[in-house]
């Protein structure tokens, strides 16, 4: 009986403490977190892509004659405005043919002052039957021919006048220009070697792709008239461009599945240059009055979207979502979160539905709404 007795007490002791282990296990401390406010505002819907940039205009300079370089006057990534002067060709040669030119012209127009001349006497002599009229054709003739070398002369003239204008090289555009591709005594000819490079960057144009599937809505913003863009550098998205759709093409690359895209933005401070790539997130949409959370209170899942929200008893309940847009640091949500609710925004790793939460911060939501 002694025994059983022992036996009895060991057996309630253990049990007790069981108890007292589940009771401490169940008791545990609630989780810290921080938490935020769901809000309303306008977010954009934007498609992000990656673009390039180009230049608005951008001219190769050729030279228009064969000759020798004479000066470069530009300094490489100068400042040019359209009509400056760029670089000079040894103009010795032009200025001998434009000579010679205005010499045959000359002497062509004294031939014809002669050639009127007989005209007018043999009419005359004509009128009196002293020649025949065959004598009269044969000098009209030759006033004829004497007129017709004479703008000949004037021609060749003109055309070694513009040679020797083409012997000095003009900025075709305002822009920029590049690095000297000749130097002083380097010998070029007629539309063979690029001489310079001038590009236009003010404004800028950026050369970006889009899938098809977003074609509808990008021609009904661009048939509205304000389909923008928001340009960004990579790894550097604290500087914002903003630029508007001014091109979009006439057919859909059938090995892509894109249709390519053109945004003007003004640059006015030269900060992109062509040919950088870019960020490109283009507003296809505004979401009026979006109930929207932090971005790091969305958490994804087997089944999709999905966030916590606090009860009044401190307890956290799971909510499925639908992701509508992301914009300033928020998410517009689709469901039946409501603006008001406290969202977890950290400590998810530690949490289950009915779990009980310590909350840290509440103000991470006004921080990222701007507030």
């Amino acid at each position: 009986m002694k025994r059983g007795a022992l036996l009895f007490a060991a057996v309630l002791v253990l049990s007790a403490c069981s108890e007292s282990k589940s009771s401490k296990k169940a008791e545990a401390p609630p989780v810290p977190v921080t938490a935020a406010k769901a809000v309303t505002r306008d977010i954009p819907v934007s498609l992000k892509v990656v673009g390039r940039a180009e230049a608005f205009e951008s001219v190769a300079i050729k030279s228009r004659v064969d000759g020798q370089v004479a000066n470069v006057l530009f300094t490489e990534g100068q400042h040019v405005n359209q009509g400056d002067e760029l670089i000079r060709l040894d103009p010795t040669d032009f200025s001998a043919r434009l000579r010679q030119a205005e010499a045959t012209a000359a002497r062509d127009e004294a031939l014809i002052a002669k050639m009127r001349a007989d005209t007018a006497r043999y009419t005359a002599l004509r009128e009196r039957n002293f020649v025949s009229e065959e004598k009269v054709n044969d000098v009209r003739t030759n006033e004829a021919t004497a007129m017709a070398n004479l703008r000949a002369s004037k021609a060749a003239a003109e055309v070694a006048r513009l040679q020797l204008s083409y012997a000095t090289i003009r900025a075709p555009i305002t822009g920029i220009v590049g690095a000297r591709l000749v130097f002083p005594g380097s010998a070029v000819k007629a539309n063979d070697v690029t001489l310079a490079v001038v590009n236009r960057v003010q404004p800028l144009l950026v050369n970006f792709a889009v899938p098809e599937r977003h074609l509808p809505r990008l021609r009904a913003g661009k048939q509205a008239g304000h389909l923008k863009v928001d340009i960004t550098e990579p790894g550097n998205e604290s500087q914002h461009h903003e630029g508007t759709v001014r091109f979009i093409d006439n057919a859909v690359d059938t090995g892509t599945g894109t249709i390519q895209a053109k945004a003007e933005l003004p640059n006015r401070e030269e900060k992109l240059l062509p040919g950088q790539f870019l960020n490109v997130a283009l507003v296809l949409d505004t979401l009026k009055s979006a109930v929207c959370v932090p971005d790091n209170a969305v958490q994804q899942g087997a089944d999709g979207n999905f966030l916590y929200t606090l009860k009044e008893d401190g307890s956290v309940e799971m909510r499925r979502i639908e992701v509508l847009a992301s914009a300033f640091g928020l998410t517009a949500i689709g469901g039946d979160v409501k603006a008001g609710e406290t969202v977890i925004t950290d400590g998810h790793l530690r949490l289950v539905p009915g779990a009980k939460v310590k909350v840290k911060d509440e103000t991470a939501g006004a921080r990222a709404a701007g507030k």
